[in-house]
């Protein structure tokens, strides 16, 4: 693996990301590949989870947020709510990277000890590899407040794919270091 410039590492990340998301809503009706659900290691190397499934954050979630809370509250037909959300996911949600911040987000649930973990650790490593690519990211772990967008837009995201997500879920943001982070592409 090498470390290139620390832009460049994450744009073509960000690329990769938004690439497999594409691919995966497109072709596996919105389920996440490996590629997207990363193996969670302590900074030791101790792997702590083999997948993780992760979100990209929006620069701007609140109006995909706005548009699958609708879908999910409008329907008690979670075929349908899944059905609407996946063809908006499939037009143009993907399509430009510059859309999406580096943060990652995580939905946990209410008890989950390894949510207590990261965030004690307040760090992990990121290791994302699907066919011949491969990131491996050093990242900050925090919680993200109720009060943030991007609490709303992980947690209305994931009831799309989950109509039993239950209340009081954790939501973790994983904070890429770059200049850490090293890659095979």
């Amino acid at each position: 693996m090498s470390k290139k410039g620390s832009r460049s590492l994450k744009d073509r990340f960000l690329e990769w990301q938004c690439q497999l998301r594409k691919t995966a809503m497109r072709e596996q009706g919105g389920r996440p590949t490996q590629g997207m659900c990363p193996r969670v290691l302590m900074r030791s190397g101790e792997e702590r989870l083999p997948a993780l499934t992760v979100l990209l954050a929006r620069e701007a979630p609140e109006e995909s947020t706005a548009f699958f809370r609708f879908q999910v509250m409008k329907s008690p037909d979670p075929r349908e709510t899944y059905e609407k959300a996946l063809r908006f996911l499939q037009s143009e949600y993907y399509h430009d990277a510059e859309q999406f911040t580096d943060r990652l987000l995580a939905v946990l649930p209410p008890d989950a000890p390894l949510a207590d973990e990261l965030l004690e650790a307040g760090q992990c490593v990121l290791d994302f590899t699907q066919g011949r690519h491969s990131f491996r990211v050093p990242c900050k772990v925090k919680a993200v407040k109720e009060s943030n967008a991007n609490h709303d837009a992980a947690i209305w995201h994931n009831r799309v794919f989950n109509p039993s997500l239950p209340d009081g879920v954790q939501v973790l943001a994983f904070k890429p270091d770059w200049k850490s982070a090293e890659t095979n592409i």
